[in-house]
């Protein structure tokens, strides 16, 4: 007997390893989350029926052999289902392992609840029938033995989804790290959890089919390279891309992607030359006559300056500004109202600060002042458009402060100028032929960063990659 049941089980686990037949179906995922908590009760009532008193050595060993098969079968299935507790295959290439994680932590969650259910219905009935006449020997190792596996589960669920669920950000992970633990409370924090991966599932499912739809359709490949151009602070790193996913989303819809690679902390008239610089490399190096440039803050008056100032006009198709004070930042008015004196130490340490970054020539305390309101009113009367390229801009709107924390306090500032991204306020925003603005249906809203993809995360009405996809697309039919 121990033999056959030896080998039924062998083969049970081949079988699912290899894929022939999967512990995780219907009937598998039944009796792994009802049943097989309750692997000692059934051991110690079919198997071993008598008393251990008085046994010898020899006698425990048999009693080991006899039922090791079953508790190692049941072992592996506990552990597979909590490896893998789905028995939906994915196309690999288009739904990453991230997805592919966190979709088994939704699982866990839901094999936790019916469990759950199902061991509070089998305890209740065994408690109102005198435990069917079974000592308590039998029952109290039973129920903590399926109450760890139930809890092994929801544990799982709860590490996966708080770790790989970008829906949640660090404000509801942190709400959902100090609720669980509450009784009542935790049930509707575990339901809040499982339906932000539910979401995230389902977009990034649906995601991945109009990826699938459009993959020879090649939209957003344009006449003429993008030309990807940064705001300040910030530099073309090779390990962290300031545009988060957006590059690599265009790419794989057939863009040709550059950056402009200018100075984080430089004044305007100096990153415009390195754009400039930037330009004329593209054009020799591929053969095209002209780039579209997209630029973020910033970024949108470096480029402005080298298209008119610099000579690019020729070489210019198309300005797609996004988040750039046009108009000036108030954020930088106000600061500039702090005294001359320590302004300049401030700035002789952000200079100090940005040069161990990379930077040539930073200079804050030029830059600051070339984004105040005053400034961008000169500048936009020497640095007029061009007739030669097409001009359009985007801005966003965070509708409270925690949107993005680390813009909470300027989002606060800037309210009593307007609607703004927690630097630059729509109406400064706007040049051009104003597309539109940024924003999703809910209360949290898009900030300055989230317009670059600067967290990785997507929210509901707004997804950064889609948005840039959109731009470069329309670009392309307007035979840029």
């Amino acid at each position: 007997m121990f033999v056959l049941v030896s080998l039924i089980f062998i083969v049970l686990v081949i079988l699912d390893l290899t894929g022939k037949f999967s512990l995780a179906g219907s009937v598998g995922k039944f009796i792994g989350i009802t049943i097989i908590p309750h692997i000692y009760l059934f051991v110690r009532i079919v198997l071993l029926p008598e008393n251990f008193e008085g046994l010898e050595f020899f006698g425990y060993v048999k009693i080991i052999l006899n039922t090791a098969p079953y508790v190692l079968f049941a072992g592996y299935w506990l552990l597979r289902l909590a490896a893998k507790p789905y028995k939906t295959k994915f196309d690999k290439s288009s739904v990453n392992i991230r997805i592919r994680t966190m979709y088994g932590g939704k699982y866990l969650l839901k094999y936790t609840a019916i469990s759950l259910v199902f061991q509070t219905i089998f305890y209740i009935a065994a408690i109102l029938n005198n435990f069917w006449g079974l000592p308590k020997s039998y029952w109290i190792p039973d129920a903590v033995i399926a109450g760890l596996i139930i809890f092994g589960y929801g544990f799982n669920g709860i590490l996966r989804i708080m770790i790989l669920c970008r829906r949640l950000g660090i404000v509801k992970r942190v709400l959902a790290f100090f609720l669980l633990p509450i009784p009542i409370v935790g049930i509707f924090a575990l339901i809040g959890l499982y339906r932000s991966a539910n979401a995230e599932y389902d977009y990034e499912t649906t995601r991945a089919a109009c990826d699938s739809q459009r993959a020879e359709s090649q939209i957003c490949a344009t006449k003429y390279p993008i030309l990807l151009v940064h705001g300040m602070g910030f530099r073309d790193w090779k390990y962290f891309n300031y545009w988060g996913r957006i590059p690599k989303e265009l790419i794989k819809n057939g863009a040709k992607i550059y950056y402009g690679h200018q100075e984080a902390c430089a004044t305007i008239d100096t990153n415009s030359q390195l754009i400039k610089n930037k330009i004329l490399e593209i054009k020799a190096e591929t053969g095209c006559e002209k780039v579209n440039i997209i630029a973020h803050s910033k970024g949108g008056l470096d480029s402005r300056y080298a298209i008119t100032k610099l000579g690019m006009a020729d070489s210019v198709a198309s300005l797609t500004t996004v988040g750039t004070p046009h108009r000036g930042s108030q954020v930088a008015e106000e600061a500039n109202a702090i005294p001359d004196s320590i302004y300049r130490k401030v700035s002789d340490f952000m200079d100090k600060r940005f040069k161990s970054f990379g930077d040539n020539t930073p200079d804050f305390y030029t830059l600051a002042h070339q984004l105040s309101c005053g400034f961008a009113e000169k500048f936009n009367e020497e640095v007029p458009d061009s007739d030669k390229v097409y001009y359009q801009s985007y801005a966003s709107v965070m509708k409270y402060p925690f949107s993005f924390n680390l813009l909470g306090f300027t989002n606060l500032l800037l309210h009593k100028y307007g609607a703004n991204d927690g630097l630059v306020t729509v109406e400064s925003a706007k040049w051009g032929n104003f597309r539109g603005t940024f924003e999703t249906k809910h209360i949290r809203g898009i900030s300055h960063g989230d317009t670059i993809d600067l967290k990785r995360e997507d929210y509901k009405g707004f997804d950064p990659r889609e948005e840039y996809v959109k731009i470069v697309s329309e670009l392309k039919e307007m035979g840029f």
